[in-house]
């Protein structure tokens, strides 16, 4: 077996460099679920039941399995539950033993892109490592545009991939793809396996490699001549991961001088990315809010990490955050930045962001800390430790300063641009309306899933959230096609939570295929396709950089007569319900129609107006104090200041 390092993260285990020294194995961590479950594909899926004992605690040596019946289970000791893909040749010998299991639950896709953004929403929603499988060749490279999703967002997933014989490698085989290479730069880690004794290990190194430090994608890749080849299974394997140490810790000194910088300020924000949710830490940051009273701001990744409704919450910051969170962030002089990465959509023009702050930046990933700004005090660690250690500090006597003017001043801009939008004048829906009233009608305890998009800003904008995990989104890769099947895996994942997915006309048109996925399985997901028959986003830009000129855009999905695909029709042909709603007064209705049909996904057609847009608004390439409250509207400020 051979491994490779994702070289731009420092966590990646150098596990074939010449020369290392292994440490002293390391015992696989296993804190998943396994669950009953028939292997068939046409039952629902169940919520897992906890077992007496962590899995990965049990021993066990089997002797003569072939290599893809120790694959089985080694995935049923890691806890895996289910497990979404689809068979080809080179992966054909590991699905005849996976049909036998009663641990491991397969749900056959119609595509492998959506096995894997299946996977990712199964993670998402629960924190557990989702699992997609595929074959070798276009099975394998389908899988490309999910694994690099899952990177950028700090997805654990896990991806087994079929690959050619091991004597065919390199020579151009049927169905061959250097997989292994392709995905070595979005990938955490990734394995080549060719002896069927390193299976096992294999998999419960990808279990642990994605599920600890800063969570992200692992791809397994296994010849067929080792799945078909006799080994003996052993379990619990030895790990050998030299080099692979993750920090989770923060060092003493840096919390201290945290600490002093905090008390020092006068206008601190907390600027809240996707890490804490990743790192299961929002009860303890809810904690630390309460105890300093520090304004704050949560990305698009951080969602739900503190319910909207907080008095200290000032949005989403970013090209399309609050002018508060934006504003916040420009004028703080100390930014407190926890779990984020400094992306290019919240800062903006990165040499005019939060020109007058010091930061304090924390991240389990050294390659994060002062890699887009740098940060006058760097903690790398896990959030949770983080956070718990800053709150210990700050509270003792004396420890915090005086934030009373800045919070008065932060509210003030809050209620003078508050995030809204005008009614369109020509009387279509507005699409606005529309996702504000799926989140009211639909409550908090929803998960919310979104393409990419203005559906997706505007979801971000109009659905309240309060708990972690309610909101799924693809934000560092903006993957067209991510809703439909993520919304399977976060549905598979909490078969009892309603699961909306927010989708737009282009972006359900890549993977609405899922939908026959989702009646076979009994999956009922509900899709609301915000349908302004174009690609909205891109329109949007269009009429405010390109004159209005509308090249390419026109999707011929709602107006104009024509309906390329009708969307209900479509709906009822994959045995889905499909409503349509065109008139404002109709949508509670509708919204309440869908969300008393559960026993099969529902598909609704909200035709909306097409000349709708996103605001706020900072232009790309700009400084955020640019920001547009409206089309030609800015706030007025002492630019000076």
């Amino acid at each position: 077996m051979s491994s490779n390092p994702r070289p731009p993260r420092s966590e990646a285990p150098p596990a074939s460099r010449p020369g290392a020294a292994a440490p002293a194995p390391a015992q696989p961590q296993g804190g998943h679920l396994v669950r009953p479950g028939t292997g068939s594909e046409s039952s629902p899926i169940p919520r897992p039941t906890p077992p007496p004992t962590s899995p990965a605690r049990q021993s066990a040596i089997v002797e003569n399995l072939t290599g893809a019946e120790s694959l089985v289970r080694a995935l049923e000791e890691v806890g895996a539950e289910v497990v979404f893909g689809m068979p080809g040749g080179a992966i054909l010998p590991a699905y005849d033993p996976l049909m036998d299991s009663t641990k491991v639950r397969h749900v056959l896709v119609r595509h492998e892109q959506g096995a894997g953004h299946a996977a990712e929403g199964y993670a998402a929603a629960t924190g557990k490592v989702g699992v997609c499988m595929a074959t070798s060749g276009p099975g394998a490279t389908n899988l490309v545009t999910p694994l690099a999703d899952a990177a950028m967002d700090s997805v654990p997933i896990v991806a087994i991939t079929g690959q050619v014989g091991s004597t065919a490698i390199g020579t151009d085989a049927f169905q061959e793809a250097d997989i292994r290479g392709i995905t070595m730069p979005i990938t955490k880690h990734n394995y080549l396996v060719t002896d069927p004794a390193d299976i096992p290990r294999a998999v419960a190194e990808a279990f642990h490699i994605a599920s600890t430090g800063r969570p992200g994608p692992v791809l397994v890749d296994i010849t067929k001549d080792a799945l078909q080849g006799q080994t003996t299974f052993t379990w619990p394997p030895k790990f050998e991961l030299p080099g692979y140490r993750p920090v989770t810790k923060p060092h003493n000194k840096q919390i201290r001088e945290a600490a002093r910088l905090i008390k020092e300020a006068r206008r601190p924000v907390l600027y809240i990315g996707g890490g804490v949710i990743r790192a299961k830490a929002t009860d303890a940051l809810r904690e630390f809010v309460e105890l300093t009273q520090i304004p704050l701001v949560t990305t698009l990744m951080a969602r739900g990490a503190v319910p909207d409704d907080h008095p200290l919450h000032l949005g989403m910051p970013g090209m399309h955050g609050s002018v508060a969170a934006v504003t916040g962030l420009q004028k703080a002089d100390l930014l407190i930045a926890l779990g984020t990465r400094f992306d290019d959509r919240v800062t903006g023009k990165l040499a005019t962001f939060a020109p007058l702050a010091k930061v304090i930046h924390a991240d389990i990933d050294p390659a994060e800390i002062s890699k887009n700004r740098t940060a006058d005090v760097p903690m790398v660690g896990d959030c949770g430790e983080v956070i718990a250690e800053l709150q210990r500090v700050m509270s003792a006597p004396d420890a915090l300063g005086d934030y009373e003017a800045w919070r008065r001043e932060v509210k003030g801009w809050q209620e003078t641009y508050p995030v809204g939008y005008t009614p369109p004048e020509s009387g279509d829906m507005a699409p606005q309306y529309v996702i504000e009233r799926i989140g009211e009608i639909t409550g908090p305890e929803a998960t919310y899933v979104a393409g990419v998009g203005q559906h997706q800003m505007w979801a971000a904008q109009f659905v309240k959230y309060s708990r972690p995990n309610s909101w799924l989104n693809s934000g560092g890769l903006g993957t067209m096609g991510y809703a439909v099947p993520a919304a399977m895996g976060a549905q598979a994942a909490e078969p009892d939570r309603v699961v909306w997915a927010i989708d737009g006309d282009g972006c359900f048109q890549m993977t609405n295929q899922e939908l026959a996925t989702c009646v076979i399985n009994n999956i009922p997901i509900k899709v609301a396709i915000i349908n302004n028959s174009s690609l909205g986003m891109v329109r949007q830009w269009q009429t405010l950089f390109y004159n209005e000129r509308y090249s390419n855009t026109d999707l011929h999905t709602a107006f104009g007569g024509s309906r390329i695909p009708d969307f209900v029709k479509l709906a009822e042909a994959y045995g889905c319900a499909g409503l349509r709603c065109e008139r404002a007064e109709d949508v509670d209705d509708t919204i309440r129609q869908a969300l008393a049909i559960n026993d099969r996904p529902v598909v609704v057609d909200f035709v909306v107006c097409r000349d709708a847009m996103v605001w706020p608004m900072v232009p790309a390439g700009v400084s955020n104090d640019e920001i547009m409250y409206a089309r030609g509207v800015s706030p007025v400020w002492d630019r000076e200041e």
